[in-house]
């Protein structure tokens, strides 16, 4: 991802929350949603980055930018582990389906095992049951783990997801 994709990046995750996430977060927050700030923080990422987080698009065949995904060291509160994190992946609603979201996943997965690291985990919302198979057909597995993610005062859980990185 470039300082020029950030304005399309953040279309694809304002787009892929409003539409991925109605009926699971509060209407208000998505309606809320800005692509023009969203792009800004963007910005600010890449300019900030010291290279532990790695930003990847996908792009159709014109060379359209269609997916976004994002992982780096896991977070655990303000501590880092050893461990990799998917932070995010959203694939733009009109291409949703057409592999690009796997392709991202794919890459993801193999950054993290060169880096060696030995685990991917992620976090999805629980009642988000598309993704959940997503990454379940992916060989992720949900790991027990839950926490709680707020949003405009509503407390939607998460569930942690891992999978075993090839050495």
């Amino acid at each position: 991802m470039t300082l020029a994709d950030c304005d399309r990046v953040a279309e694809i995750r304002v787009r892929g929350w409003q539409s991925a996430y109605r009926g699971l977060i509060p209407q208000s927050y998505l309606d809320g949603l800005s692509v023009v700030e969203d792009a800004e923080r963007r910005r600010a990422h890449l300019a900030q980055a010291d290279g532990s987080v790695v930003n990847l698009v996908a792009e159709d065949t014109g060379g359209e930018v269609v997916g976004w995904a994002c992982h780096g060291p896991y977070r655990d509160g303000e501590l880092r582990t050893c461990d990799a994190e998917l932070y995010a992946i959203y694939v733009h609603p009109g291409h949703v389906g057409r592999g690009a979201g796997q392709a991202l996943l794919a890459e993801s997965v193999v950054r993290c095992a060169a880096a060696g690291h030995s685990r991917l985990l992620l976090w999805v919302l629980k009642e988000n049951g598309r993704a959940r198979r997503f990454y379940e057909r992916a060989g992720f597995q949900a790991d027990g783990a839950e926490e709680p993610f707020e949003v405009d005062g509503a407390v939607i859980p998460e569930v942690r997801y891992a999978r075993a990185l090839p050495r």
